[in-house]
């Protein structure tokens, strides 16, 4: 059975040390949630999937990297799988089995997910549809669907797409135009055609000055009221402005 935090209560993203977790693969953004400014933002992006996601039983991470959010998928679900295309499983599971948190976590492709139908409670994707592109994404979200079972809810982010966004990234020596191909608009549009849409959330940073730069959906097979967010951890009060 699934449960909400207690009294509202906001999960933070639970980080380890970043000499504990294992080497990041080459594109890993492990690095930048430890830089300063940025940091935060990785990190709030992160915690607002965490508080879109319901509490207890099986759950999937597509495109778990370097098992950042064991520690509050450990707390939160009775068991973690994982799957990634490039992520050291083997280290990655000896560092997390040290720390009391077991996990069965293996690589493969969201495109052909190696687990049984009605398998999971709630699969979660964190920036990882938008590398996929538009014509690949029915696959992807087929896939999600056929392992979740009739109750389970779906919860992905991804970045929004933005002239801001690319410049930003363009700073740091990264061209997010060539590793991102689907937008936001790309990927609800998708999980909209096989599940059904509980929320989308969207992060907005600095106050807002600079515009959403995150999304998040919540999608489940089951039909829940639908409810808009526009902050990271509140919905809209009736009568506010859209």
């Amino acid at each position: 059975m699934f449960e909400q935090p207690p009294g509202g209560k906001v999960r933070r993203l639970k980080l380890l040390r970043k000499d504990q977790y294992p080497r990041p693969a080459k594109d890993d953004p492990l690095p930048f949630y430890f830089w300063p400014v940025l940091g935060k933002l990785y990190r709030e992006r992160v915690e607002l999937c965490l508080n879109a996601l319901p509490v207890g039983g099986r759950a999937l991470e597509v495109g778990f990297g370097s098992g950042l959010l064991f520690p509050n998928l450990h707390e939160m679900f009775d068991e973690i799988n994982g799957i990634d295309l490039n992520a050291d499983v083997v280290k990655t599971q000896e560092i997390f089995n040290r720390l009391g948190i077991k996990t069965t976590i293996r690589r493969g492709n969201i495109l052909n997910l190696p687990y049984e139908e009605h398998f999971f409670d709630a699969v979660l994707c964190i920036s990882i549809l938008e590398h996929l592109q538009p014509g690949s994404l029915p696959q992807a979200l087929s896939e999600i669907t056929r392992v979740l079972k009739p109750t389970g809810v779906f919860v992905y982010g991804v970045p929004v797409d933005r002239p801001l966004m690319s410049l930003m990234f363009r700073f740091l020596g990264y061209d997010i135009r060539r590793h991102h191909f689907s937008t936001e608009k790309d990927v609800a549009q998708t999980a909209g055609a096989f599940l059904k849409k509980v929320s989308t959330q969207t992060l907005a940073p600095f106050g807002g000055c600079l515009g959403v730069f995150y999304e998040v959906g919540v999608y489940a097979k089951n039909s829940f009221p639908e409810q808009e967010m526009d902050s990271p951890f509140r919905p809209k009060e009736e009568g506010e402005n859209q």
